[in-house]
């Protein structure tokens, strides 16, 4: 009978934000299946239903944050820190020598010129952060709802196309740096476009529907965080587990960093994806197959740790009764 129930959750949550969540659709079914990570509907379901009403919509206002303030207050002095990495080349793109290359939560934007810096993410600091943005690191911890930070660079007459992030657990906040300051380069979420400014903030859900689109002369630097999701009880105990996996995808800047679980088996994996790519184009029958299959035992794993987790808050429930 659970079981039957997990499988009915877990259709009903892929349907709903296929087709009923916001207002911004994908073109087909198929596109949904490619660009916003079904298998983790049923859990991210869970994290929308207990947010906060005001941080339920595709953006949010700042004021649900004023520690964020303290961002702003140090501006110039982060803003410099990055300019400098910029400036020695020291922000990660597609260079498949660079350490922080294979990058599962963010590998597609490197083909678009995309580069990036880690600061933290999800309770480790990296070192090499450390050493390069130590006035930055210093801000960071200062603001405990920052779960991870990085500098992001977005170039010149670029974009990344149509997606929605796989894992609810935060909300996503921007920070202008270095921007172009004009409604041609923006970001356009569930259908809404804002556009960076200096010494502004954005603050998104990063699972909506979303693109960039920056086609101005001036490249886009901006601070990137993810931000702890105003959430009540017990979805705050759900997302403290759910948590985990991100905290598995911590990627280095730089040899001297961690690397997470979940990214060192992505970059074992990553040569395969792009035989994969191959396959797909000379065997089309055996790359679905192959592809469905492992769609299906995502599937099958996500109902396992659905289950488990229901499980176990029976047997909390029963215990405390």
């Amino acid at each position: 009978m659970l079981f039957s129930l997990l499988l009915l959750w877990c259709a009903g949550t892929v349907f709903y934000v296929y087709r009923l969540r916001g207002n911004a659709r994908y073109r087909s079914f198929s596109q949904y299946l490619r660009k916003s990570w079904p298998v983790f509907a049923p859990f991210n379901a869970l994290l929308y239903l207990f947010t906060r009403p005001p941080a339920r919509a595709a953006f949010s206002p700042a004021d649900l944050y004023p520690q964020l303030a303290l961002v702003e207050q140090y501006a110039d002095a982060i803003r410099q820190e990055a300019l400098a990495l910029m400036a020695n080349s020291q922000l990660v793109g597609a260079n498949q020598q660079d350490p922080g290359y294979y990058d599962v939560g963010f590998r597609t934007f490197f083909k678009y010129g995309w580069r990036k810096f880690y600061l933290n993410w999800y309770g480790y600091e990296h070192q090499s952060a450390q050493r390069l943005c130590p006035v930055t690191l210093s801000v960071l911890r200062q603001i405990p709802q920052i779960r991870g930070a990085m500098f992001s660079m977005l170039p010149p007459h670029s974009e990344l196309t149509l997606h929605s992030d796989p894992l609810a657990c935060s909300l996503r906040y921007h920070f202008g740096l270095q921007v172009p300051n004009s409604p041609a380069c923006f970001i356009n979420v569930d259908g809404e476009a804002r556009h960076w400014r200096d010494n502004e903030a954005l603050i998104f859900d990063e699972t909506y529907p979303h693109f960039v689109r920056n086609d101005t002369d001036q490249s886009r630097l901006i601070l990137m965080c993810d931000i702890e999701r105003p959430m009540y009880w017990p979805g705050r105990l759900f997302n403290a587990c759910y948590s985990l996996l991100v905290k598995a995808t911590v990627v280095p800047n730089t040899n001297e960093d961690k690397v997470g679980k979940a990214s060192a088996l992505f970059a074992k994996v990553a040569p395969l994806l792009a035989e994969g790519k191959v396959l797909k184009k000379s065997r089309p029958a055996l790359y679905k197959t192959i592809k469905y299959s492992l769609n299906t035992s995502l599937l099958l794993l996500s109902l396992l740790m659905l289950h488990g987790f229901i499980s176990l808050l029976t047997i909390w429930d029963w215990t405390w009764a």
